[in-house]
């Protein structure tokens, strides 16, 4: 048996995750630290709890929108070796396919998709032999969304980009997998829960909180998922596993 828990550590490694100013960024990033990664960090939004909460092992942090291509190159180019990239901005809003201006489908597939061809360009040339890329995607990308198709659209998109990825970047020794998140509560998540049934009769474990993905991401930017790529991990509660089904006060699933 070869196996130990330090496998699960990140010490010198140096990890980037987007979106990083609150919600599943920012507890990513924390996480990540506390497992003793370098962590450089990048938002849209003010960054500056998100800084103080990483401490000594913030690696470098920048304001900027991850769907503007050059701006994440310049970013990255001055961050050196990468050992783990998590593409985790993201966002939409709730609306009728066929009342979506195309303006309001390009923000969403460059918000969605965009930003993350984006940072994996910039830095795949800049990753180690053993690094890993983790793209946050969403059970979305899994089952018909109606009110968010072209953002499932895009979150299935970026699974399939990954296994892709997972192939064409092996012989570089780059892992490259996806974590599909759901029911997790984030400042978002008030403008985008539609009707009027409570969404956490559909969860086998009820609503979770951010630091709930926080385990899946260290697994797969470590050594101990050395031999996993190209595949999923949902992070949701039980919400794929049920799909239709929902849970009633009693604990039966009609």
């Amino acid at each position: 048996m070869t196996f130990s828990l330090d496998e699960f550590r990140l010490d010198d490694r140096l990890a980037v995750v987007t979106g990083a100013a609150r919600g599943l960024g920012a507890a990513i990033a924390e996480g990540l630290a506390a497992c003793g990664a370098r962590v450089a960090v990048c938002d849209r939004a003010d960054l500056s709890d998100t800084v103080a909460a990483l401490g000594s092992n913030l690696a470098s942090s920048a304001v900027l929108d991850v769907r503007d291509g050059d701006a994440v190159g310049e970013w990255t180019a001055g961050l050196g070796s990468i050992d783990v990239v998590v593409n985790n901005a993201g966002g939409t809003f709730h609306g009728s396919f066929l009342d979506a201006s195309v303006n309001a489908q390009r923000s969403i597939v460059d918000t969605n998709f965009g930003s993350v061809t984006n940072l994996v360009r910039a830095c795949v040339p800049s990753m180690t032999a053993g690094g890993s890329i983790i793209n946050i995607t969403s059970v979305e990308a899994f089952k018909g969304s109606p009110g968010f198709a072209v953002y499932g659209a895009m979150k299935a998109a970026v699974e399939h980009l990954s296994r892709s990825l997972a192939l064409e970047l092996s012989d570089a020794g780059i892992r490259v997998n996806t974590i599909a998140p759901d029911a997790l509560r984030t400042p978002g998540d008030d403008d985008l829960l539609v009707g009027t049934d409570d969404y956490g009769a559909k969860l086998a474990l009820g609503w979770g909180e951010p630091d709930d993905i926080v385990g899946a991401v260290v697994y797969l930017a470590s050594s101990a998922s050395k031999f996993v790529t190209g595949t999923t991990i949902h992070v949701d509660g039980g919400s794929d596993a049920a799909r239709g089904w929902r849970k009633t006060p009693d604990g039966w699933w009609p």
